[in-house]
Formats: structure tokens, C-alpha cells, sequence
């Protein structure tokens, strides 16, 4: 890593290049979990239920470059207003750096590799089923307590 490199996730995230700001995704999948709000839409549960397009063994979106024209309720996180959301789960880099946080020491741009994100249990992989599988008023049966916004 050069000396330009070094440390890029500490950057605002307004200083990212478009590369760096990809980068900083650790790929933990907890965005691609369906999200159940009350009436009020304050409080925010999410589910184990995920997005057909998520794939497990890779922990990344099958349509990425697509996802926002073929999922109405994808949101493209860099074009969001950060500050603003309820939703984004409490372990995301992206909601870290807006807050002036630092990176947990298990991110992969840390720790070197994806190898003690998985031993923190950050990933959503295996946990999860296929919204393909799920009628959408069967959400509740779902709900899960180890994501938190």
C-alpha cells in the first residue's frame, strides 16, 4: 500500500474516489436485508429475509451495477443523504465515517482480510433466506435482533 493509499477509509466521504468509496463496503450483506417500520416508520426491524439478488458465497449483489433499476427499494448509498436514514445498520462503514467514527478492528480494509469479519459474525451469510421464498406478509416471522440500526 503506497503512502497516498495508506489509511484512505479515514478520509471524508466526500474525499473518496470512486474506487475508495467501493473499497470501504466491507460486504457484510446487512443492507440487502428486508426491513420491516411501524406505522410511523421510526422503528426499523430488520429480517433475515434478503434480496434475490444477494449471493451468499460471495456476499455481494448478483446485479450490482443494476441493483437500483431492478429493486424499486435498492438505495444507492452514495447518493443518499446518510444523516438522514434510520435504517443503516450500526456496524456499516459508510454510517461510521459520516459519524467521525473509526472502522471496527474486524473490517476487512483493517484487518488485511474478510477472515475476522466472518469469526464477528458481521456477515449475513447462512443466516439468511431468499426473498424468493418468503411471502411478503410472512416478513414478521422473520424478524432478526443481531442487526441493529
Amino acid at each position: 500500500m503506497s503512502a497516498t493509499q495508506e489509511k484512505f477509509w479515514e478520509k471524508p466521504l466526500q474525499a473518496l474516489t470512486e474506487l475508495e468509496w467501493e473499497a470501504l463496503c466491507d460486504g457484510c450483506g446487512r443492507c440487502c436485508l428486508k426491513k420491516l417500520t411501524d406505522s410511523e416508520g421510526e422503528q426499523i426491524q430488520f429480517t433475515r429475509v434478503v434480496c434475490r439478488y444477494f449471493d451468499e458465497r460471495s456476499s455481494r449483489c448478483k446485479c450490482y451495477g443494476e441493483r437500483t433499476q431492478l429493486v424499486p427499494d435498492c438505495f444507492n448509498v452514495k447518493q443518499m443523504d446518510i444523516g438522514a436514514v434510520n435504517w443503516m445498520p450500526d456496524t456499516c462503514a459508510y454510517r461510521l465515517r459520516f459519524d467521525g467514527k473509526p472502522l471496527f478492528d474486524w473490517h476487512p480494509l483493517v484487518a488485511g482480510s474478510r477472515d475476522k469479519m466472518q469469526a464477528a459474525g458481521i456477515s449475513i451469510g447462512k443466516r439468511v433466506i431468499s426473498e424468493e421464498y418468503v411471502h411478503p406478509d410472512g416478513y414478521e416471522e422473520h424478524i432478526i435482533r443481531w442487526v441493529k440500526a
